[in-house]
């Protein structure tokens, strides 16, 4: 039988742990896996065991959230002989497991990334650090990772809203910035900046309706947006407009970029909505094409470039 080895973050979510790998372990037999489990213990403990798996391993499956999948991703960065990667959905807002066709059936899905075709993917890189879906910093950013495990466990998605909303009676942050961009240098101030590769970002779907994950670029936003009434029109119009239509945001597409803050930023940069701290006012983004993941056949069409 083949080997699988499956990251399993069990304070994902809300899968009855003991069911939930029964149902994992018999689909896995049907196509002759025999599945061996590895719990995460704390924050960056995933990356960690990536790193250190033998060679043999023939799929390596991310069972947790966004983060738990950024840090299978970074493992296997780390690594000289590569592994097979695959994700199995099982966070609150499950960004990136919705934009490979995962509907909210574990099963269904599972069945259908094993019987799915090999992608490589285009992964991000801030100052070296590994993301897969999602960079950005600025008012709120946080609430992806700050919202209480306790709430996201009663409300689910709703919990990073009712989140939000406490902090909503501050003002936004404004960041001084230079950056430099496809060989062209600007400036400006902005109060949010997100480096993103996916059609899915904070629960909203196909935020961009023509995002490739292999077409070695990611899509870069930065807002101008100055108070926060003004902030929930722009949101407002994500409904009928495309976003990078919006006025007061940014656009690009492409493979390298250098932001430069006037001083350090006190706040986190957000990456596939965990925390990264940081003691530097100057930021590199570029992309690595070492990762290969199994992907459902489902929306092959809609997020790769077709040879």
């Amino acid at each position: 039988m083949k080997k699988c080895i499956m990251i399993y973050n069990s304070k994902s979510g809300k899968k009855k742990e003991d069911q939930f790998l029964d149902i994992v372990s018999k689909i896995l037999k049907e196509y002759d896996y025999d599945l061996e489990v590895k719990y995460t213990k704390k924050k960056g403990h995933a990356s960690k065991i990536v790193k250190e798996l033998p060679d043999n391993v023939d799929l390596v499956i991310s069972a947790g959230g966004d983060g738990t999948y950024n840090e299978v991703v970074s493992g296997d960065l780390k690594r000289e002989n590569k592994l097979l990667i695959a994700n199995l959905p099982l966070g609150t807002t499950n960004d990136v497991g919705t934009m490979y066709g995962y509907n909210g059936n574990l099963e269904e899905y599972l069945r259908s990334l094993l019987e799915g075709d090999i992608k490589n993917i285009d992964v991000c890189k801030i100052n070296n650090r590994a993301f897969v879906y999602f960079g950005g910093i600025g008012s709120f950013v946080n609430v992806t990772y700050d919202t209480p495990r306790k709430l996201k466990e009663k409300y689910g998605r709703s919990a990073y809203i009712i989140y939000a909303l406490k902090q909503f009676a501050g003002k936004l942050k404004i960041y001084n910035i230079k950056y430099e961009i496809n060989d062209k240098k600007y400036e400006g101030k902005y109060s949010f900046i997100f480096i993103t590769n996916s059609s899915s970002v904070a629960g909203i779907n196909n935020i961009y309706p023509d995002v490739k994950l292999d077409d070695n670029k990611f899509e870069v936003l930065l807002c101008d947006i100055k108070s926060k009434f003004e902030l929930i029109r722009k949101i407002s119009m994500l409904k009928r407009m495309d976003i990078r239509n919006i006025p007061g945001i940014e656009y690009y597409e492409t493979n390298n970029i250098k932001i430069e803050f006037d001083k350090v930023p006190s706040d986190s940069w957000c990456l596939d909505g965990e925390e990264m701290k940081h003691n530097t006012k100057t930021f590199k983004f570029g992309i690595s094409k070492e990762i290969n993941v199994l992907m459902p056949k489902k929306n092959i069409d809609k997020l790769f470039v077709q040879e």
